[in-house]
């Protein structure tokens, strides 16, 4: 069985490494898809108000308390958080 080959590389420089892939990685997505800090920015915004749009409708339909309603809440919940924007919509499509 051969003997495991001794690394001349330290645990540091192995993730100084895996660091800049990631970076780099990241850097190319943004640069091939057009994405500005600015449409991430308002993207989670979006997303974070689309949730908040979801959880209001949850809780309006448990205090509500009426029997089958859950569609219309789900409903509702769904289009107010879908038109906030492509972050409410991600929001919405995620919660369901």
């Amino acid at each position: 069985m051969p003997a495991a080959l001794p690394s001349k590389l330290g645990p540091a420089s192995l993730l100084h490494q895996s660091t800049m892939k990631l970076f780099i990685g990241l850097l190319l997505c943004s640069w091939v898809l057009g994405v500005s800090s600015e449409g991430w920015l308002s993207f989670i915004g979006e997303a974070i108000q689309g949730t908040r749009d979801m959880w209001r409708a949850y809780s309006d339909m448990r205090e509500a308390n009426y029997k089958n309603s859950d569609k219309y809440f789900h409903a509702r919940g769904n289009y107010d958080a879908a038109s906030r924007g492509p972050g409410g919509a991600w929001a919405a499509k995620v919660i369901r």
